[in-house]
């Protein structure tokens, strides 16, 4: 089955409990190469996402970000910067005694320096039954999305199948043109030995059986059939692979430099005219192909 392997998909899901957001991105990759951004406070996460990436992606670059707010509300902290509070109030003491300052150091006094006191917003702690209840709500949201990128994954590749049978089919025809006129090209090469022989024999005598194996052996070195039965058969095995549901771009990869292979040996092989003019239009459409297919999972 033909998929792209470039795709987007983002959702966002409020509930009592958190919003969650999530986003996902994949491009062109050799291999799987996934990355994650995920909650912290949810150190299970990881996993449970990879295995549901995995389910739908065999190849490619997938970035995949998760948020979460919880509507916990938070829990406020003061801290108290003792070292700092002491080095002050010793400081005021020494002031005190030589008559520049009176009074004490004040509650008030602190809060008005903020060397001396910090207060943060530190999020609350997850309870065992809250951590199930987002670890399964993330767990729904990241399929959804994943999903959502399947199907515009799959909706580019139905574009990219299009193009690429279109090619094929011409491929195809190309091959046949090419068939065609290297037997023409090879039955007018046994002709031309035949009359230039005949043309000799007039004044030298000529071993006739020995000019017949010689036009024989000529003539098989220009015989394509084995590499068009060859890439008969790379055709068949292409629409296949395309048919199965399982991803098949690296090997369509594949077969694409065995029909290149398939193709220079025509070329290098093949006697007639046209041949070289439909041969070097064939290596162009596998060329296309190949650039084509680099987009393929």
């Amino acid at each position: 089955m033909i998929k792209s392997m470039t795709g987007f998909a983002s959702l966002t899901r409020e509930d009592e409990f958190a919003t969650l957001s999530v986003s996902v991105k994949a491009v062109n990759h050799r291999f799987l190469d996934t990355q994650f951004r995920l909650p912290p406070m949810l150190p299970a996460l990881e996993s449970r996402v990879r295995t549901l990436l995995q389910k739908r992606v065999a190849r490619g670059r997938v970035e995949l970000v998760v948020s979460c707010q919880l509507r916990t509300p938070s829990v406020p902290t003061v801290e108290l910067n003792e070292s700092f509070a002491r080095a002050l109030s010793s400081a005021l003491d020494l002031a005190r005694e030589r008559g520049l300052i009176t009074g004490t150091l004040a509650p008030g006094d602190l809060l008005r320096l903020p060397q001396a006191i910090t207060v943060r917003e530190r999020a609350a702690e997850l309870t065992p039954d809250l951590e199930v209840l987002l670890l399964n709500a993330i767990e729904t949201a990241v399929d959804q999305a994943l999903a959502e990128l399947d199907t515009m994954r799959t909706r580019e590749g139905g574009h990219l199948r299009v193009d690429l049978d279109s090619r094929r089919t011409l491929l195809g025809e190309m091959v046949e043109r090419v068939n065609v006129a290297a037997d023409e090209g090879r039955e007018a090469l046994e002709r031309r030995l035949r009359e230039r022989v005949a043309e000799l024999s007039v004044d030298l005598p000529v071993d006739h059986a020995l000019v017949a194996q010689e036009v024989v052996r000529l003539a098989a070195r220009s015989d394509i059939s084995e590499e068009v039965t060859r890439f008969r058969g790379h055709l068949a095995h292409w629409q296949m692979l395309c048919d199965a549901d399982e991803p098949c771009g690296r090997k369509l990869d594949f077969l694409l430099q065995e029909m290149n292979r398939e193709v220079n040996t025509i070329g290098s092989k093949a006697d007639g005219l046209g041949v070289s003019e439909v041969v070097i239009a064939a290596k162009a459409e596998l060329e296309k192909m190949r650039e084509q297919v680099q987009n393929v999972e």
